[in-house]
């Protein structure tokens, strides 16, 4: 299924789709789960959410380039969407600033001159 080094082999994977559609979809959910499996632990539980998401994703979809669409919107809005990556890194990275370049407000007290 993969070459040494870890490669994907594409050719092996597009005859087993084309000769075999059901072996093909067995050993691709095969090589996910073991993906999934070879994942930190604390990982596997959101992993495999978007592992459903994605499948469900493909049951919906009446082709295949209409699921690949579909999921791609999907990585996207993962992305990009509210609390998605992009905002959880800007999240940690503004949260870890030093505090000498964050922007202080703060109220200016008159006081009385003293004579």
């Amino acid at each position: 299924m993969k070459k040494k080094g870890g490669e994907f082999q594409f050719d092996y994977w597009a005859k087993l789709a084309v000769s075999d559609p059901d072996g093909f979809e067995d050993a691709r959910r095969q090589m996910i789960e073991s993906l999934i499996d070879s994942a930190p632990e604390h990982h596997r539980p959101r992993l495999r959410g978007l592992q459903w998401q994605v499948d469900r994703t493909r049951e919906r979809s009446s082709s295949a380039l209409g699921s690949c669409a579909r999921i791609s919107n999907l990585m996207w809005d993962k992305l990009l969407g509210d609390g998605g990556l992009v905002q959880q890194i800007e999240r940690l990275t503004h949260d870890r600033e030093s505090p000498s370049r964050r922007v202080r407000q703060a109220t200016v007290l008159p006081f009385p001159t003293r004579n």
